[in-house]
């Protein structure tokens, strides 16, 4: 760096010295110390702390980390802290954590994240639960800490993360937690552990994304209730629950669901005859669905596929369904699928993450397979005006891939555009592809264009269903 290029850095002020600071970390903002006398102290006054000590793994460099993060917080004396976040390991106890959390809160954080993985259990400070001042909160992962709530007051508080923390109270201190949170808008919860509750119900007039994640346990919540009338962007992953007594998911738009049943119940559904216990069961997969069919978005994992194939022969209608993605696998069956597409009569995108699944009798005239309970006019009954294939190309059995698109194309009136994403690095794939698909015979859709993209090649073939020769080339 010359001479001219240092006096105009110098000739900054600090606010917009600290603002440049800010895009780097904490640990690397405070490099720039060595610079002069004047950046000696100037990285301590980012309003963004972040510190990251997950990896250092011998005790001197404990040391060193805690002595760090006490010399910036020291230096900012009074300063307002807009973030901090803290991400550290084993070898970091409560006595030094918690100086640094009532220091931030103190000098008004706005943005509070914490990943602190000690040797032992640690509580969080009741503090964190009391700030006026918060506006994001994000706490975990792995082997969070225990919480018991007293006042819970966060008037500003609009995003919250909570991932592996432990409510000393159960369900009671985590609905304890949601009352306190007036203007809460978004809200992701991960294995909190309430396999072991008496009940979970997420309660809150003011939320607008919920994401639900619950899959480390290997067994099903014993009752899970929604009261979130304006949430519109849901994403649920979890072994089923025994019961959902409420489910008030009103304006819901879009909804990604993965929902599975445990060994037991698999076995269970297997063997179950008409009047077993099982049938509450394959009840609340059917309430679930019910509860989300105001849909309009609607995201299918082969987890939810595989449980509503054993477990839900009927399925609801939804009526405001135009988009639905559908992932596939190869130990999974599409017996729900006729059913489904039947009962989404305003359905216009069908997008599926993989061709591939267990061939069945129950498949209908969906897939080849066509077994004995075929159904006629699944498809071709079908308003669907765009499919998406994506990933295709990844299983290596290319050819039955292609067998299920021909199928699509030969079955689907209204279809106007199929769009296949090819995973290939390889331009003449491309062209075979689309060189294949264009001159199909017996299609159902004359006015139906095809497209062929590969990401990797940064290439797109476009072309029409016809007997013509040529097809557009677009990189």
């Amino acid at each position: 760096m010359d001479d001219c290029s240092k006096d105009v850095i110098n000739g900054l002020p600090d606010n917009l010295l600290c603002q440049i600071l800010s895009n780097l970390s904490t640990k690397e903002a405070a490099l720039t110390s060595l610079l002069s006398k004047r950046w000696r102290y100037l990285f301590a006054l980012v309003p963004d702390l972040e510190f990251d000590d997950v990896f250092s793994l011998h005790p001197q460099d404990k040391a060193s980390f805690i002595d760090f993060v006490d010399r910036v917080l020291e230096l900012r004396g009074k300063d307002h802290v807009n973030k901090f976040s803290l991400k550290c390991g084993d070898g970091i106890l409560d006595e030094d954590v918690f100086p640094w959390i009532s220091n931030v809160l103190r000098h008004g954080v706005s943005d509070l994240v914490l990943h602190v993985s000690p040797a032992l259990v640690y509580w969080l400070p009741s503090k964190v639960f009391a700030s006026k001042t918060l506006v994001r909160l994000k706490i975990g992962p792995e082997d969070g800490p225990r919480v018991k709530l007293r006042n819970v007051c966060l008037p500003k508080l609009k995003t919250l993360n909570l991932d592996s923390v432990v409510f000393e109270d159960g369900e009671i201190g985590f609905a304890k937690l949601l009352s306190g949170c007036p203007v809460l808008e978004e809200l992701g919860l991960r294995n909190l552990a309430w396999v072991y509750w008496d009940s979970c119900s997420v309660a809150s007039k003011t939320l607008k994304r919920l994401r639900l994640c619950c899959t480390d346990y290997g067994k099903s919540p014993k009752s899970v209730s929604f009261d979130t009338p304006n949430v519109v962007h849901l994403e649920y992953s979890d072994y089923i629950a025994h019961k959902y007594p409420k489910l008030n998911l009103d304006s819901l738009v879009e909804a990604s669901i993965s929902f599975r049943i445990t060994e037991d119940q698999r076995s269970n559904v297997r063997n179950a005859s008409d009047g077993d216990e099982e049938t509450e069961m394959v009840g609340n997969a059917k309430r679930l669905l019910m509860g989300i069919s105001n849909v309009k978005i609607l995201h299918l994992s082969f987890d939810t596929l595989e449980t509503l194939n054993l477990c839900c022969e009927v399925i609801p209608i939804f009526n405001n369904l135009t988009h639905l993605t559908i992932e596939s696998n190869p130990e999974v069956g599409w017996d729900t699928l006729p059913g489904l597409l039947k009962n989404c009569p305003n359905l216009e995108t069908l997008v599926f993450q993989g061709l591939l699944h267990k061939a069945t009798d129950r498949c209908g005239d969906v897939c080849v397979c066509q077994g004995l309970d075929s159904n006629p006019c699944s498809l071709s009954s079908s308003r669907v005006k765009f499919i998406k294939i994506m990933i295709f190309g990844e299983t290596g059995d290319d050819e039955m891939e292609m067998k299920q698109i021909k199928h699509f194309l030969a079955k689907m009136p209204n279809l106007e555009e199929l769009t296949i994403y090819y995973n290939t690095s390889i331009e003449v794939d491309m062209v075979h592809l689309s060189s294949q698909l264009q001159m199909l015979p017996g299609v159902a859709s004359l006015k139906c264009k095809i497209q062929v993209i590969s990401d990797n090649l940064s290439l797109s073939i476009t072309f029409p269903i016809s007997l013509s020769t040529g097809f557009a080339l677009i990189i």
